[in-house]
C-alpha cells in the first residue's frame, strides 16, 4: 500500500525536513514543513545542534487520566511519535521497531525508556483504543495519549511536527497527515536532541538507544 509523504531535500549539513505522512493514501507530493538545523546526520538518527523543548502538553492517557508529558517525563530518556491506530503501514511498524528495540535492552535500561504514542486522530483514537491497539502494535510499557486535537497540534508544532485533522477519502477511508519523525530526549538536559525519520529500523534504535538512555550522542 502506497503512502503520501511530503518532504523537503535540504542539505542535512544545514537543515532536516520534517516531512507529513498520509498512512495509506495514494499519490505522492511534496512540500516543506518546516527546517531544523543539525549538527551531523549519521546512517539513522539526525543529532540536533539546537534541541526541541519539552512541549508543555497535557493530554488523557490510556486509563483516561491527565498526563502532563514535560513532568512526566522529566529527568527520564524519552521517544516520542503522533501517528495513530488506523494506519495501515508507517505507525504500527514505527512502534514495532522500537518495542523491539526495547526488548533487547537490558532489564534496567527497559525501565529507564519512555515511549509515548500521541494520536493525531484523537476524535476516534479514544483512551480505550489506545489501551487495546499499543500492547499489540508496540508494547505494554509504551504510553498512549489522547485529547483535543488543537492540544495534540499545537504540541506537535513544538517540536517542528506537521498534523492535519483526520479527512475521509472518497473510498470511505480515513487519513491523518501527520509527520513521521521520532524525537529522542536527554535524560540529562530534558532536550529532544536527536530526530528518526519513518525509515529507522530497528536495528537502529537497538544500536542507539544505549547511548540516548544515557544521554549521550547516538
Amino acid at each position: 500500500m502506497r503512502k503520501k509523504t511530503l518532504t523537503s531535500a535540504a542539505a542535512l549539513a544545514v537543515a532536516a525536513a520534517l516531512a507529513l505522512t498520509a498512512c495509506g493514501s495514494g499519490d505522492d507530493s511534496t512540500k516543506t514543513i518546516a527546517d531544523v538545523s543539525v549538527q551531523e546526520k549519521t546512517k539513522a538518527a539526525t543529532v540536533l545542534d539546537q534541541p526541541f523543548e519539552k512541549p508543555n502538553l497535557v493530554l488523557k492517557d490510556t486509563k483516561g487520566e491527565d498526563y502532563d508529558f514535560r513532568e512526566r517525563t522529566k529527568g527520564k530518556p524519552t521517544l516520542i511519535y503522533f501517528g495513530y491506530t488506523n494506519c495501515p503501514d508507517v505507525c504500527p511498524l514505527t512502534m514495532s521497531n522500537i518495542a523491539i528495540a526495547r526488548k533487547s535492552l537490558p532489564k534496567a535500561d527497559q525501565d529507564k525508556l519512555q515511549v509515548v504514542f500521541v494520536t493525531t486522530d484523537p476524535e476516534r483514537d479514544t483512551s480505550a483504543e489506545l489501551a487495546k491497539w499499543l500492547p499489540s502494535a508496540g508494547d505494554p510499557s509504551f504510553v498512549g495519549l489522547t485529547g483535543d486535537f488543537s492540544t495534540i497540534q499545537a504540541g506537535a508544532r513544538q517540536l517542528g511536527i506537521g498534523i492535519d485533522p483526520a479527512t475521509k477519502e472518497k473510498d470511505g477511508s480515513v487519513v491523518s497527515m501527520h509527520g513521521a519523525q521520532v524525537i529522542a530526549f536527554s535524560p540529562k538536559t530534558d532536550a529532544g536532541y536527536v530526530l528518526y525519520g519513518e525509515d529507522a529500523s530497528a536495528d537502529d534504535y537497538a544500536k542507539d538507544l544505549p547511548k540516548i538512555i544515557k544521554g549521550e550522542t547516538p
